[in-house]
């Protein structure tokens, strides 16, 4: 099972930086968990959000966040919507489907004295 994060929404925000004091690197990113597996893709409940500076390059954890800074990112937090949780099969899982049903199907006719 491969888990993977997708990137849903990106903003950049206008807040200084607590590292390098820049007002222009600062940039706010929201996931969402993407399994993959040999049978199904499926994109999950699971979120998280990420604050990056990119002039110095660094992450920035919520212990160095300012109040205003805190305050931007609750706002896009509350206006961020992950997409809605699925499954898509993939190939090999219908065929491993169909095939079962066919199976059963042979065997319910079968017993009930179809195929003698």
């Amino acid at each position: 099972m491969k888990k993977q994060y997708i990137t849903l929404k990106t903003v950049n925000l206008k807040n200084n930086c607590p590292e390098c004091y820049s007002n222009e690197g600062l940039k706010l990113s929201f996931e969402q968990e993407f399994l993959e597996t040999n049978l199904y893709k499926s994109i999950t409940n699971n979120t998280r959000h990420q604050l990056d500076c990119t002039t110095c390059d660094t992450a920035i954890y919520p212990a160095r966040w300012t109040d205003d800074i805190e305050r931007i990112v609750d706002y896009h937090r509350k206006t961020f919507k992950p997409k809605s949780k699925s499954i898509k099969l993939k190939k090999i899982a219908w065929i491993i489907f169909i095939t079962i049903d066919i199976i059963t199907l042979m065997i319910i006719l079968y017993i009930s004295g179809v195929f003698n």
